[in-house]
């Protein structure tokens, strides 16, 4: 069976969404390479656990105002002028934490990756969720797709801390410039959208359910954020592992949650989606607090493993279970996006400014709490969905 049977594509929609997986892979590919490249800034630039902590929250804060803006500017100006426009931030951005090491440039640069990287989301979320006849899958495996650009940067800052750090900027913005013109050249509309009645009228901000999925989303992206961001540093400050294996270990990471993407991808079809989120939700909380309480590097190994498999379809699963009038309005998905963007905001702050009183290992625990709520709304929308509410 060929990926476009699979995931049930017209002919003509196929390769518009190859080249939205490509581009959305290598935003996951820029995602990491933040937190990988993120030891070898501080040590040339001497940044604080304070500083780390708000350029990383920077980069969130440009994922909200573009997945928020990402809603709404196709309209004005269509989806791949959005794309190429905001996209392009991710060049800059990348280009200019490699020339200073000024605190308020850092943060713009931080904040342009994150502009880049919202518009991304948004829109390829968006146009996958109109083009997969078999939705679940295709997100699933649109989140693959940015597992394994996820995968591959961590290495790329590896080789480059051999010679300078800087490469692994370069060889990342060199991959979005080719993104960008495959996009370009794509059959994304480049025509202003029109606003359809009945999309402007979607009730979502009166719905419990889609405030339920959002939160489920918010504590899952202030657990992902702060892990993309701080895990190298984490591994590195508190002595358990060197920078090499500690970029190594991220990599390992996303080669799970792209395992796990896959699996979900295969069986979310064939099971209940509010319970196998809520399975994934129980164990990724299990796994986090063995990989932080351990001290033995096998079980520090063990807990990152099931913590990258189980944590890898919470996000697409929750967004396909949403609706399917909200999944198919770019302000519903946006105003989703954007809310759950806020703990991607909120935590890494908290983690360093915790970690500046008390040391990373206090910083990274508090990722815990997120995880409690997390789980507790999972136990909400089960109960909901066999009442037959969702």
């Amino acid at each position: 069976m060929s990926l476009s049977s699979f995931l049930d594509l017209k002919k003509e929609d196929s390769s518009l969404v190859y080249r939205i997986y490509y581009i959305f892979l290598c935003s996951g590919a820029m995602t990491t390479l933040l937190g990988a490249m993120l030891p070898s800034m501080q040590a040339e630039y001497n940044m604080s656990y304070s500083l780390r902590g708000y350029v990383l929250s920077a980069h969130q804060i440009g994922n909200f105002a573009a997945v928020f803006l990402a809603g709404f500017i196709p309209y004005a100006i269509g989806r791949k002028k959005s794309t190429l426009l905001l996209g392009s931030l991710i060049v800059i951005g990348l280009m200019l934490m490699t020339l200073t090491g000024n605190p308020f440039l850092l943060i713009c640069a931080f904040a342009f990756t994150g502009m880049g990287r919202g518009t991304l989301s948004n829109i390829t979320n968006v146009v996958v969720s109109e083009n997969a006849g078999n939705k679940a899958a295709g997100l699933n495996l649109l989140h693959a797709s940015f597992a394994i650009g996820a995968f591959i940067s961590p290495f790329i800052a590896l080789f480059a801390t051999k010679y300078q750090w800087r490469y692994s900027a370069w060889i990342v913005a060199l991959l979005f410039l080719s993104a960008l013109i495959l996009v370009g050249r794509s059959s994304l509309s480049s025509t202003p959208m029109e606003k359809r009645r009945n999309s402007s009228s979607v009730p979502f901000q009166k719905s419990f359910s889609f405030w339920l999925n959002t939160l489920i989303m918010f504590f899952y992206l202030s657990c992902e954020a702060s892990l993309t961001g701080w895990l190298v540093t984490y591994f590195n400050d508190t002595g358990l592992m060197s920078t090499s294996l500690s970029q190594s270990m991220q990599s390992l990471l996303w080669v799970m949650i792209l395992l796990g993407r896959l699996c979900c991808a295969s069986i979310s079809q064939k099971v209940n989606k509010s319970l196998l989120i809520l399975l994934m939700g129980v164990m990724m909380t299990l796994c986090f607090i063995l990989m932080i309480t351990s001290s033995a590097t096998s079980f520090i190994v063990i807990g990152l493993l099931g913590l990258g498999f189980f944590m890898s379809g919470v996000y697409p699963t929750t967004l396909s279970t949403m609706d399917s009038r909200y999944n198919s309005s770019t302000v519903a998905t946006g105003t989703c996006i954007a809310t759950a963007t806020v703990g991607g905001i909120l935590m890494p702050i908290i983690i360093g400014q915790v970690a500046e009183a008390s040391g990373i290992r206090g910083g990274i625990a508090t990722i815990s709490v997120a995880l409690f709520f997390m789980v507790a709304l999972m136990v909400i929308k089960l109960i909901r969905t066999r009442k037959g509410l969702i």
